[in-house]
C-alpha cells in the first residue's frame, strides 16, 4: 500500500514539475540588447537609425526592409537583394518550402498545411520580395508595426537573416522564382514545423536586432506584433 502511495506521489510531483516547466517557458522572455535597440542619439544630436516594418496578414508576419540599407552592407544577403527586380523595399519572410510558396486557396491545400505543421524536418525558404510602395502607406496601421533600429541592431538583424540561408557554392541558393510576381525564395537550412513556425522565425529576427521577445509564445502573428508594442512601451517608461 505504501508503494502505491509513493508511486502516486511521484507521479503527482512529476506532473506538477512538467506543468511548472511549461508555464515558465511560456512566459519566459529572451532579453533584448540595449546596445542594438533602441536607436540612440549620437553626440551631434542625430539619431542614426534604420526604419523597419513588421507586417501581419492575420496569421503570418513579414518584415519590410529598406532595400538601400540591405545593399549598403557586404554579404550574401546583399548579393541576393541586388539580383531582385526593382523596388525600394524588400519584404522578407520565412516558411515551409512548399506551403509558403503556394498561393492556391487555403481550402485546397489543408492536407499540405497539416504536413507542414506536424511532420518534423520540413525544408524551408526565405522570401525576398521587392516592392515599390512604401509600407507606411500601403499597409493599414492595425496590420503594421514600425521599429527604428540602430546601425548595430540593423546589422545584427541582417546577419541573423543571412545566417539562415543555405548556401550553394558560397552563394544563396535560389529555390523558386514564383510566377506572376517578383518574389524569390531562397533555401534556408532551418526546418519548419509546429515547434518552429514563421512567427517564431520573425521573433528571432527581432531579438537579434535587440528587442526582447517571448519565444515560445510567438506562435501567432499577434504575439510578434505585441513584441514591438511592449518594447516601445517599456522604453517610454524607462525615459520617464
Amino acid at each position: 500500500m505504501k508503494r502505491r502511495r509513493d508511486s502516486w506521489g511521484l507521479k503527482r510531483f512529476a506532473a506538477v514539475a512538467i506543468l511548472a516547466t511549461i508555464a515558465a517557458l511560456w512566459t519566459w522572455t529572451a532579453p533584448g540588447d540595449p546596445g542594438r535597440w533602441p536607436a540612440r542619439v549620437d553626440a551631434g544630436g542625430v539619431e542614426a537609425s534604420v526604419e523597419v516594418h513588421l507586417l501581419d496578414n492575420g496569421f503570418h508576419t513579414d518584415l519590410a526592409v529598406p532595400r538601400r540599407a540591405l545593399e549598403a552592407r557586404p554579404g550574401l544577403l546583399a548579393d541576393a537583394v541586388r539580383g531582385l527586380a526593382p523596388g525600394g523595399w524588400v519584404l522578407i519572410g520565412w516558411g515551409d518550402a512548399k506551403f509558403y510558396v503556394d498561393q492556391r486557396p487555403m481550402e485546397s491545400r489543408l492536407a499540405d498545411g497539416l504536413r507542414a505543421f506536424f511532420m518534423p524536418g520540413n525544408a524551408s525558404v526565405i522570401m525576398l520580395d521587392p516592392v515599390r510602395n512604401d509600407p507606411r502607406t500601403a499597409y493599414a496601421l492595425e496590420s503594421r508595426r514600425t521599429v527604428r533600429l540602430s546601425a548595430a541592431g540593423f546589422d545584427a538583424m541582417a546577419d541573423h537573416i543571412e545566417g539562415s540561408l543555405a548556401l550553394n557554392g558560397g552563394k544563396a541558393r535560389l529555390v523558386v522564382a514564383r510566377p506572376g510576381d517578383d518574389a524569390r525564395f531562397f533555401a534556408s537550412h532551418e526546418h519548419f514545423w509546429i515547434g518552429h513556425l514563421c512567427n517564431h522565425w520573425s521573433a528571432g529576427v527581432l531579438n537579434a536586432a535587440g528587442l526582447p521577445v517571448r519565444p515560445l509564445r510567438s506562435v501567432t502573428s499577434a504575439e510578434v506584433m505585441a513584441t514591438i508594442d511592449r518594447a516601445e512601451l517599456d522604453t517610454a517608461r524607462s525615459r520617464d
